[in-house]
């Protein structure tokens, strides 16, 4: 079991006591993650090993075991969000004040030079990051490549191909 001074200190790749940015539905997210398990799934599985160890023999009983495993994992994941939560810095991208320059929580489209293929993503906290819906995390490279860019700025991501051009095409937040 894991120390809490073992858990990773701030976002990956960055030094420690480097802030958690999130919007507010992102840390909405992690809070009702928390108390879905700490006050549903938690003590379900509390009530079966309760069961299972009545039963007698442990060793043997896989109710017993596999709760008791499952009871290790929620409560790993229960310090991390807490801690996680303690951490963060809620950032709403909808108060920004200069929506012509790429913040976090800004809606980026940009132009590859490669093929001239336009992408769209949205700058989000480490722990709201899904790329497949094109929401990476603001310590990703292309979005740190983009941070203060304007329209019409032309910057280079560092890809595992090499340096590839890209351009600011649009900047968007979200309505106040």
């Amino acid at each position: 079991m894991a120390d809490d001074e073992d858990e990773e200190e701030g976002p990956p790749g960055l030094p420690p006591g480097t802030p958690f940015y999130m919007t507010p539905p992102g840390v909405e997210a992690l809070r009702a993650e928390l108390r879905r398990l700490w006050d549903e799934e938690r003590p379900k599985v509390v009530e079966v090993v309760a069961w299972a160890a009545g039963l007698g023999d442990r060793s043997e009983n896989a109710d017993y075991q596999y709760g008791k495993r499952r009871l290790r994992q929620i409560d790993a994941r229960v310090r991390f969000l807490r801690k996680r939560l303690d951490r963060v810095q809620v950032v709403d991208p909808a108060q920004q004040a200069k929506r012509d320059q790429v913040f976090f929580g800004a809606t980026v489209t940009y132009a590859r030079a490669s093929d001239d293929a336009e992408v769209t993503i949205t700058i989000v906290g480490v722990d709201e990051a899904d790329a497949e819906a094109g929401r990476i995390s603001w310590v990703a490279p292309v979005a740190r490549a983009l941070l203060g860019a304007k329209v019409g700025d032309s910057r280079r991501l560092r890809t595992p191909a090499g340096l590839e051009e890209i351009e600011v095409v649009a900047i968007a937040y979200p309505a106040a």
